[in-house]
Order: C-alpha cells, then sequence, then structure tokens
C-alpha cells in the first residue's frame, strides 16, 4: 500500500514529464477578458472541479479502472471515446491527447510492460487510469491525485497569469482542496447516463483562446 502511495505521488507530480504545465484549459483567455477578478477566479476554479472534472473527467477514471480490472478492453476503448468526443472544442481534444499519449510514452519509457491498446490516443483521464492499475493504486486514491493534479495544474497557471503571489496562490490552493473529497464522492455517484457536462463559459474561452494574438499557455 505505502508503494502504491508513493507511485500516486509521482503520477500526481507537477514535475511528471508530460506537457501538463502548457495548458491553462481557456483560463488565459478569461483572466486576458477580465472576466476573473478577486474571488471569481476562485470560483471558477471550484466550479471548474466540482461541475467539470467531477461529472465527467473523475466518472470515466473510475469505468476505466473497472474496465481495466476485467480487462474488458470493449469498455475501456469506449469511455475513451466518450471522454474525447466530450471535449467541446480542438485544444481542449489536442491537450487531453497529447497529455494522455505522453502519459502512456512515459509509462512504456518505465519499462512498464502489457500497457492496453486503444483504438484511439488516450484521454488524459484513461492514461491515468492505466497508469494506476499498473501500479495498484485503488479507486478512491485515484480519484483523489488526479483531481488535485488538476487544481494544482490550475492555480499554477493563474499564479503565472494574474499574476498571484506564491503565498496568495497556496492560499487559494489550501482553500480549494476541501473541495476534492466533495468532487470525488460526486463522481462516485454519477450514472452512465449521466456522464458529460456543459460548461459554456469554458468552451467559449476555450475557443477564443485558439484564437487569441499573444499567450502563454497551449490551451
Amino acid at each position: 500500500m505505502v508503494h502504491a502511495q508513493l507511485h500516486l505521488l509521482h503520477l500526481s507530480s507537477p514535475a511528471l514529464p508530460i506537457g501538463a504545465y502548457a495548458y491553462s484549459q481557456g483560463l488565459e483567455y478569461a483572466i486576458e477578458a477580465r472576466w476573473l477578478e478577486n474571488e471569481e477566479l476562485s470560483h471558477w476554479l471550484r466550479d471548474g472541479l466540482l461541475l467539470g472534472v467531477a461529472q465527467l473527467d473523475l466518472p470515466i477514471l473510475l469505468r476505466a479502472l473497472r474496465a481495466l480490472a476485467t480487462a474488458d478492453s470493449a469498455s475501456l476503448n469506449h469511455w475513451n471515446n466518450q471522454l474525447l468526443a466530450s471535449r467541446e472544442t480542438s485544444e481542449l481534444l489536442l491537450e487531453d491527447q497529447q497529455v494522455g499519449t505522453a502519459l502512456l510514452r512515459l509509462l512504456t519509457s518505465l519499462e512498464t510492460a502489457g500497457l492496453p491498446t486503444l483504438k484511439r490516443k488516450p484521454a488524459y483521464a484513461v492514461a491515468f487510469a492505466i497508469a494506476c492499475d499498473r501500479w495498484g493504486i485503488e479507486a478512491q486514491a485515484a480519484l483523489q491525485g488526479y483531481a488535485y493534479s488538476w487544481l494544482e495544474n490550475q492555480v499554477t497557471a493563474a499564479t503565472k497569469l494574474v499574476p498571484l503571489g506564491q503565498t496568495a496562490a497556496q492560499k487559494m490552493l489550501f482553500q480549494l482542496l476541501a473541495q476534492i473529497p466533495e468532487a470525488c464522492a460526486h463522481a462516485m455517484t454519477v450514472e452512465d447516463s449521466q456522464v458529460g457536462l456543459s460548461l459554456p463559459g469554458l468552451a467559449m474561452a476555450s475557443s477564443r483562446h485558439e484564437r487569441q494574438h499573444t499567450r502563454l499557455f497551449r490551451s
């Protein structure tokens, strides 16, 4: 169990060389357009976690873990396709596939043999599930690790964009950590027919970011 926890820390680290730091998921445009100031930024991240990640990424992460546990290749491919199809802009889709592909490439380089084959490029949550399955990380811990990784990347992006001071950024992260158990608990209750999201603000910010003249982030 301890060894699995260490693997989860490794997998959730922002230093993992999969390129997640290069993406803001529309946050860059939302800040540039002055949609988000002061407490609005914290609310944007909270809603992204509770209405987005907890409604789509985490439920599919759970289903991918179940499919891997039973060697159900058809189910694994189904949920990978479902997650990719749920990305509302081209750059969000590109991000998901590039980060997921980078994670599987890293697993291969770490001599993790026998990885499942997907018919399409892996979504990040599915690649994360594959890593958790290979390293014996149980489902609840996997959900928390994924949610934390997403949240820390978003706060790190905000630190560069607002800009936030390091102390202010850590205070925001500390406050938002309390939302992770709620997000994970919600994800456990989502039925197959309920998997999905609709975040118009995120979709608009991402689509406009695709054509933003000057930017730091790829999405």
